[in-house]
């Protein structure tokens, strides 16, 4: 069951183009506009949240994740840290 109220402003050519798709379909404006809404904010939403790659940048991708890769620094520094961590831990359990 609906329980908000949206509203906004129209041209009068296009509220009478909605009311016409709606009335095609068999709904009332407020479902109609509630459908569509609803079904392009989702389908802008699953967009947005897809990465698009060109066939070049994917094998570069795909390169680098197959390739065998030396930790840097920063990655021997926050092992050294999370060990450090883990046997003070453990310590304490015991």
């Amino acid at each position: 069951m609906a329980t908000m109220r949206m509203s906004c402003r129209l041209r009068p050519e296009n509220k009478a183009l909605i009311d016409q798709a709606a009335r095609l379909l068999g709904m009332s404006v407020s479902e109609f506009a509630n459908s569509r809404l609803v079904e392009i904010a989702r389908q802008i939403i699953a967009e947005h949240n897809v990465t698009r790659l060109t066939d070049r940048d994917r094998d570069v991708f795909l390169t680098m994740l197959d390739a065998d890769a030396e930790p840097n620094a920063a990655l021997r520094k926050a092992f050294r840290e999370v060990k450090s961590a883990w046997s003070v831990a453990d310590e304490v359990k015991h």
